[in-house]
């Protein structure tokens, strides 16, 4: 008898030779989706670019959470701020290490997955099938394994790892700070990791589709933001600091890794001469920043121009 609903399937109870008894229609195991036929297969496949991609940005978010609230709460008032950025990367880094070798296959730095078809991929839960309208069978599993799961191991791990080092570092090298403000970027950590979770949980299937755009819009809009804080007009504006130097590198970087998650590994060698577009938008506010100073819009405006 063929399963009903999208995600039920048969699983493999005995091989022998050609011989093959599989079960009753239900889930699949762990680490298995269903194919044409409504059996269960072996995820065994390689992550594509694009899946990749996504798994860096999710990694990369509570990395730029913690730079954001590390120079929030430290600024001026401290020279520990570079030394907690780097612990931050370390942090982040060995936690991305340590989950990808826990992953099947264990020990090595490489991954199993599943081939994400479509967006309810993501959402198993919402189409467990009612034959008979009156009992449903629960067919919830991970069909896109592991790139669902793999985020709440990597930030479990980033947590750990957090609350051993950065408690120990902090109070020894954030001497400028008053004990009630060294904590407060590890503190902002303990709030921003379960937001994290929950928006992973919610929206993973969502965020697998829009990251790319995510992260050029929110990339444009901080870059201009911080440019427009920091009163940088020209280009000597921009190259007096070596902050503003590496702020602006780091969005350069941001703004290429959105254009090469959009172009995906079908249309990669076509689209990356669009890489060169990656320093515009910067160019952009540098030429045209004089034009709108608040103070010349309100000059000129008092004098009836």
């Amino acid at each position: 008898m063929a399963c009903l609903g999208l995600y039920c399937g048969k699983t493999l109870l005995f091989k022998n030779g050609s011989n093959e008894i599989y079960g009753e229609c239900g889930v699949c195991p762990r680490g298995q989706r269903t194919n044409a036929q409504k059996y269960c297969q072996p995820c065994t496949e390689s992550p594509e670019l694009y899946d990749w991609l996504y798994l860096g940005f999710m990694a990369m978010l509570p990395l730029v959470l913690h730079w954001f609230f590390i120079e929030w709460y430290s600024g001026k008032k401290s020279s520990s701020a570079l030394s907690q950025h780097v612990t931050a990367l370390f942090e982040c880094g060995m936690a991305a290490i340590i989950t990808l070798l826990v992953s099947e296959p264990v020990g090595v730095l490489s991954i199993r997955s599943c081939r994400v078809l479509m967006l309810s991929d993501w959402y198993t839960m919402l189409y467990n099938p009612s034959p008979d309208y009156v009992t449903t069978v629960h067919c919830t599993h991970e069909a896109v394994y592991p790139l669902y799961t793999i985020v709440f191991v990597y930030y479990a791990f980033c947590l750990v790892l957090m609350m051993l080092l950065r408690p120990l570092l902090v109070k020894k090298i954030a001497c400028g700070l008053g004990k009630s403000e060294r904590f407060k970027s590890i503190y902002a950590a303990l709030y921003f990791f379960p937001i994290l979770t929950v928006l992973q949980a919610v929206g993973g299937g969502l965020l697998y589709y829009a990251f790319p755009y995510i992260i050029l819009v929110l990339s444009l809009v901080t870059l201009a933001v911080y440019m427009s804080a920091s009163e940088i007009e020209n280009c000597y504006d921009l190259l007096v600091r070596k902050k503003r130097l590496i702020v602006l590198f780091s969005h350069w970087l941001l703004h290429a890794y959105g254009i090469v998650s959009i172009s995906r590994a079908d249309r990669l060698e076509h689209d990356l001469p669009l890489l060169a577009l990656v320093p515009t938008p910067a160019l952009f506010y540098l030429f045209t920043a004089k034009f709108t100073e608040p103070s010349r819009i309100l000059s000129e405006g008092a004098n009836g121009h």
